[in-house]
């Protein structure tokens, strides 16, 4: 027989940082907003949020373990768009960076929640930016929240929360 886990939800008392490369700054920012808007209707406090600029995609794992380095933060929801190119460029990119947030996740214990698109157009981007196919910036806050509330289940039933 399992045991299993019991969460809680909501982002109440949560604090979670959001950081958002300004490279293709108009599906970032829609993804942004779609984040924040999830976090206050998951019953976050505006205030318990952190937005941090990145110049681009590559260096969200650096300020996202920045902003983890803080050590007030519940977790962080790293936000950026790369798109296909003539070259083999953005996949050395998006292979970086979900390398480096992972490293970041598994040293820190802190969940960095993969709001990163990786399409080849930016009709695909635009699609998951608030279009047909939804938003992933609400989706990745949603992952964030849900992932906190199960670390803290599992380290209240180790006797460690």
């Amino acid at each position: 027989m399992y045991t299993e886990v019991k969460t809680s939800s909501g982002a109440k008392g949560r604090r979670i940082g959001i950081v958002v490369s300004q490279y293709h700054d108009k599906i970032t920012t829609a993804l942004r907003d779609a984040a924040i808007e999830k976090f206050i209707e998951a019953g976050g406090m505006e205030e318990n949020l952190i937005v941090a600029p990145a110049p681009g995609a590559f260096e969200l794992p650096a300020i996202a373990h920045a902003l983890i380095q803080r050590g007030d933060l519940d977790a962080v929801v790293a936000i950026g768009c790369i798109l296909t190119g003539e070259t083999l460029h953005d996949r050395y990119i998006a292979q970086a960076v979900a390398e480096g947030l992972t490293a970041i996740t598994a040293r820190t214990g802190i969940p960095i929640a993969f709001g990163l698109l990786t399409c080849q157009t930016m009709a695909q981007a635009k699609a998951r930016a608030g279009g047909e196919v939804g938003n992933k910036g609400t989706e990745a806050m949603a992952a964030a929240i849900e992932t906190i509330n199960t670390l803290q289940a599992i380290r209240k039933q180790e006797g460690k929360g």
